[in-house]
C-alpha cells in the first residue's frame, strides 16, 4: 500500500527502532543503539545501489529521449525493479550515503540512530537520530531533540535534513523556522552532490543554534495569554477556506472543534493552559494526531517526509511567537 513502511514477502519490514517508537508508530520496534552500519543491516536499506538507467520502449526498442528509469537491488530477492522516472540532471542519493552525513553528528555530538525505514515500496527513505541532551521549557514541558533524514529515489522530493524537539508527554514534532535557517537543510538531487553532502555536514554544526534559538521563542510564548478566538483566527490564516460548499463548512467546524478542545481541555496541555505555548501546540498536536488520514501509519508517514507539513507548523510558530 502506498506511502507505507515497505513490508517484504517473508513477513520482515524495512524498519529499524531503537526504543519505543518516537515517530508516531511506523514500523516493529527493535532494541539497541546501533551503528550506521548495523542500521543500514537491520533495516534492509543496505546494498540498494541505486542506479539511474537509460528508458526504452519494450516493443520497438526506442530510447525515451531525457528520460530515465531509477532502480535499486532488491534487499530481499536480489532482483533489480525499477522506482520511478527522472530526468537527465537527476543525481542518485545512496542510502549509506545518508547515514554517513548523520554518522559525522554521532562523532561530534553523541547522538544515536533511533529510527530508520524505507516507504512506497523503496522510493523514499527515512532515517533519524536522537541528541543526547533534552530542552525544558520555562522549566515545565519537557522536549526530546532529534535530527532526521528523509529522501527519495523516485524524484518525487529533495534529501530534508531538519532538527526536531520532540514533545514528550504527545510525541508533537515541532518545527520553527529562524533567520539563519539552521532548522532545515534540502539537497536537490542535481550537481555536485559530494560537495552538498559536505556543505550540509558543515551548516549541521549550526543546529545548537537552532535549538537555542527555539527554546527562547517557546518560553516567550509560554509567558503569553491567548484566548480561543485568537487561535480560531490564526487557523484561518493557516487554512484559508477555499469555497462555502458544506463539506468545505463541515470540515473546517470539524477542525475548528478538535482544536479547540486541545487547546482548551486536553491533558496534553496541562501546567500551559491559556497560553500562546499551549496555541502552538494544540494546532501541531492535531497535524500530528488528529488531522484526517486513511490511517494512523498514513499520518505518521506524512508527519515525517510532508514538508507541507513543516511548513504549517512554522507558519503557526511564527504567528503565535510574533503576537
Amino acid at each position: 500500500m502506498a506511502h507505507q513502511i515497505e513490508q517484504f514477502s517473508d513477513g520482515t519490514a524495512a524498519f529499524f527502532s531503537a526504543r519505543r517508537d518516537a515517530w508516531h508508530q511506523l514500523g516493529t520496534v527493535t532494541t539497541g543503539c546501533l551503528a550506521a552500519t548495523d542500521v543500514l543491516r537491520v533495516a534492509y536499506l543496505g546494498g540498494w545501489d541505486v542506479r539511474k538507467e537509460i528508458l526504452q520502449a519494450v516493443a520497438s526498442g526506442a530510447i525515451v529521449t531525457d528520460r530515465y528509469a531509477t532502480t535499486r537491488q532488491h534487499p530481499k530477492t536480489g532482483e533489480r525493479e525499477a522506482l520511478g522516472v527522472v530526468g537527465k540532471n537527476y543525481k542518485v542519493v545512496q542510502n549509506e550515503q545518508v547515514c554517513d552525513l548523520l554518522d559525522c553528528i554521532v562523532d561530534e555530538t553523541g547522538a544515536h540512530h533511533e529510527t530508520a525505514g524505507s516507504l512506497r515500496g523503496g522510493r523514499e527513505v527515512f532515517v533519524t537520530m536522537k541528541l543526547p541532551t533534552s530542552m525544558r521549557i520555562a522549566g515545565i514541558d519537557d522536549m526530546d531533540l532529534y535530527l532526521a533524514v528523509c529522501t527519495s529515489h523516485d524524484g518525487s522530493r529533495a534529501t530534508r535534513i531538519l532538527a526536531t524537539p520532540v514533545r514528550i508527554v504527545c510525541a508533537n514534532t515541532q518545527a520553527a523556522a529562524f533567520r539563519n535557517n539552521v532548522g532545515e537543510y534540502a539537497l536537490r538531487h542535481s550537481g555536485d552532490i559530494s560537495g552538498k553532502l559536505a556543505e550540509i555536514r558543515a551548516a549541521l554544526k549550526l543546529v545548537p543554534v537552532y535549538l537555542d534559538q527555539f527554546q527562547a521563542e517557546a518560553e516567550k510564548m509560554i509567558e503569553q495569554q491567548l484566548e480561543w478566538e485568537q487561535l480560531q483566527r490564526i487557523a484561518a490564516h493557516l487554512w484559508p477556506a477555499d469555497d462555502d460548499t458544506t463539506a468545505a463548512t463541515d470540515k473546517r467546524n470539524s477542525r475548528d472543534d478538535d482544536l479547540r478542545h486541545l487547546f482548551t481541555q486536553a491533558p496534553t496541555q496541562a501546567g500551559i493552559h491559556g497560553t500562546a505555548w499551549a496555541g502552538y501546540q494544540a494546532i501541531v498536536e492535531w497535524l500530528d494526531h488528529h488531522q484526517p488520514a486513511k490511517s494512523d501509519l498514513h499520518r505518521a508517514n506524512r508527519v515525517l517526509t510532508d514538508s507541507t507539513i513543516t511548513r504549517t507548523k512554522r507558519r503557526a510558530f511564527d504567528l503565535l511567537s510574533a503576537r
